[in-house]
């Protein structure tokens, strides 16, 4: 199979952002959004993608990096000290990402994931998935934001799945990764994720993990609210990029160009990796006071 090298895109059409939209998008961003109600099957969760052009019969040996075991975390792990004075280095998917656009693309590359999945359950018993998804949005009151259009699934620190689907849709194979129980999803307020793929393509995203959840857990925390970029300086020690002309840009458009293809992947290689981290962390022992609360309450 042939993959599409994302660098051959030099589309710079996030450089025609005016500072009056800029500033429109600063507004938007302070709005705090309504939270929606998740469907019944649905937990939380949200790069990289494949451009197959060749025979649908022709098969292709998966790399042998899918085979290698998972990244061990030190036993012992402290949270990363913040700096004042010194920003943390900026994170970046430095592997290979695989974009898929028309409808057999994607079908190959989902088809692809899952054979990847099978492996890796095979040699871990348990498999995780970065998830993450971008859609247009909407600058003009009373006019929705556009349907789900890019998403992104990262499966290790190798390879990132990018699938336009606003163009391909979600083909079969794609809609069998996503309702599969069994593999997790991983990301933060994924929930939301989850309700836009059902409202856009009525496919039910299943097995979410949300990380700000995971984290709370683990720290003995049951009121903050991590955002993907906290998670990142804190348990990466990295800074997550996030900037507005590419989150606020239009993702219908194709191609994606090399900015947004590497923005994509980086947000589910995060997600993943921070999976990572987190599950390697024994959960939080509640405060005896705690305890003897609740057991009142329950009275």
């Amino acid at each position: 199979m042939e993959f599409k090298d994302y660098n051959s895109f030099s589309l710079d059409w996030d450089d025609h952002f005016t500072e009056d939209v800029i500033r429109l998008m600063d507004a938007i961003e302070a709005t705090p959004p309504t939270p929606p109600s998740p469907p019944s099957s649905s937990r939380k969760k949200r790069k990289s993608a494949v451009h197959h052009q060749d025979n649908l019969k022709t098969s292709r040996q998966l790399p042998h990096s899918i085979l290698s075991p998972p990244p061990s975390f030190p036993s012992s792990f402290a949270r990363c000290q913040s700096n004042t004075r010194l920003r943390y280095p900026p994170l970046r998917f430095g592997g290979h990402i695989l974009y898929s656009f028309t409808e057999d693309e994607v079908e190959n590359a989902a088809m692809e994931l899952l054979k990847i999945v099978e492996i890796k359950k095979k040699e871990m018993g348990q498999v995780a998935l970065g998830f993450d998804i971008e859609w247009k949005p909407s600058f003009q009151k009373g006019i929705l934001p556009g349907k789900a259009a890019v998403m992104q699934i990262c499966c290790d620190s190798q390879y990132c799945y990018v699938m336009h689907i606003f163009h391909s849709g979600i083909p079969q194979s794609l809609q069998v990764l996503l309702e599969d129980s069994e593999i997790i999803k991983v990301g933060v307020a994924i929930d939301g994720d989850a309700v836009k793929v059902f409202s856009d393509y009525k496919v039910s995203v299943n097995a979410l993990e949300d990380l700000s959840d995971l984290a709370n857990q683990k720290f003995g925390s049951n009121c903050r609210h991590w955002s993907l970029a906290a998670l990142t300086e804190e348990f990466i020690c990295k800074e997550l990029p996030k900037p507005k002309k590419i989150r606020l840009g239009n993702w219908e458009l194709y191609p994606l160009s090399n900015a947004q293809l590497q923005y994509a992947a980086t947000d589910a290689f995060a997600s993943w990796q921070i999976y990572q981290v987190l599950k390697s962390l024994p959960d939080a022992v509640k405060d005896p006071a705690d305890k003897r609360s609740e057991t009142i309450s329950s009275q």
